[in-house]
């Protein structure tokens, strides 16, 4: 998985807000006035005693902060205002994401401002970095089978030449969220019960894995669908950041569409020849079989590979899978392309959203430089899991 990013307007801290302005509208009693008026967002500006908060949609709003007012700092996360700590005016930052409640002034628009809630900048950052390496010690894969009664869905992840099970049991209290038809984004993902995941579908949990490796607790989930794609290039087009590729499978020209949030490698050939070995002779591998994992040169800020060796790192040493080496992770270490490194001819792999029917698709993953593996095994290549997961608010990435 490439990126396992969240915004600070991220799915986590939005549930967290929301949770937070329930509680707050709780704690109110009875109706409130007409002049009442609150805002949700975080803080843009601050002088004396005025605030800009700029809400996760609209105008930015005016706020000016009465020497009555009630300051109280949370964590994100937490559901209680009993949990909440006093917070002096001064300790207020930019970036801090803040609920608002007051009685709107004179002129229709400033909210003077009875009470604040808010979670600071550096809080959030943190909890990001968290819930980063959260998903990072996630799994994912392809469901293979859902069992709605049990609450289990049996994912399938491949590796290098390596295919696994894990079976995900879903806590009650679980959050599930499915990507939008065309959409990339986490932020994007609207709830969805268990019932609206399919087989065939490819999903990212995070939680804790069991001793084994071959269970999963989730405490969250992502899914969707997603269409895999290998085929040949036949043109390009940089002013509409498009190209169009000959499926092997269809043998149909199909229309991608490139975004800022498409991750684009080229694998180097010594790095494909390796995963080509793989696919020829198994998990175990014939010669330069170990080739793949070794070539991939290392991305400012990647997380070490599974089997790199890693204490605690899924898969590595000790750990189930050990000495496998894992595709995402080494795809996610290499150098960006672009649009301009694909010629006619050239064969690639992809990962496109679902798309809606008769418009381009969307690239989620595109890869470059894959003839000696589809040259070894053309449905292996093809069926390979990219990760799709971006799992960011648009920084990609998800993934991953």
């Amino acid at each position: 998985m490439r990126k396992m990013n969240l915004s600070a307007r991220g799915a986590g801290f939005t549930l967290a807000l929301t949770l937070i302005c329930a509680l707050a509208c709780n704690s109110a009693g009875g109706q409130a006035p007409a002049t009442a008026a609150k805002v949700l967002g975080t803080i843009q500006s601050i002088s004396g005693k005025s605030l800009t908060v700029l809400p996760d949609s609209g105008a930015a709003t005016a706020v000016t902060i009465e020497d009555s007012a009630k300051l109280l700092q949370i964590e994100p996360g937490k559901t209680d205002l009993k949990e909440a700590a006093p917070l002096l005016l001064e300790n207020l930052q930019t970036g801090d994401r803040v609920l608002v409640r007051g009685i709107l002034g004179e002129d229709g628009k400033t909210i003077r401002a009875t009470s604040v809630i808010a979670i600071k900048k550096a809080a959030i950052a943190a909890k990001q970095t968290q819930e980063r390496a959260e998903w990072q010690r996630g799994v994912g894969g392809v469901v293979k089978s859902i069992d709605l009664a049990a609450g289990t869905v049996v994912i399938t992840s491949n590796g290098i030449g390596a295919n696994r099970e894990v079976s995900v049991h879903i806590a009650k209290d679980a959050v599930l969220r499915r990507y939008a038809p065309d959409s990339t984004r986490f932020d994007d993902a609207k709830p969805a019960p268990l019932s609206g995941i399919q087989v065939g579908d490819q999903l990212r949990a995070r939680g804790t894995r069991g001793g084994d490796g071959t269970t999963f607790d989730a405490v969250e989930i992502v899914s969707g669908t997603f269409r895999n794609i290998a085929g040949t290039v036949v043109s390009t087009d940089p002013a509409t950041n498009t190209l169009v590729v000959q499926d092997l499978a269809s043998k149909a020209p199909v229309t991608l569409r490139i975004t800022g949030e498409s991750q684009m490698r080229k694998l180097p050939e010594q790095f494909a020849m390796g995963i080509a070995a793989r696919l020829r002779g198994g998990a175990s591998g014939g010669p330069g079989a170990n080739q793949a994992q070794a070539s991939a040169p290392p991305a400012a800020g990647a997380a070490p590979a599974p089997g790199s060796g890693t204490p605690g790192a899924p898969g590595g040493q000790g750990g189930p899978g050990a000495g496998r080496g894992d595709f995402q992770q080494a795809i996610a270490r290499m150098p960006a392309a672009s649009l301009a490194d694909l010629k006619k001819g050239d064969a690639v792999m992809v990962v496109t959203t679902q798309g809606e029917a008769g418009g381009a698709l969307t690239v989620i993953t595109l890869l470059g430089g894959v003839e000696p593996i589809l040259r070894a095994s053309p449905k292996g290549g093809q069926d390979m899991i990219l990760s799709p997961w971006s799992l960011g608010g648009g920084e990609p990435s998800g993934g991953n």
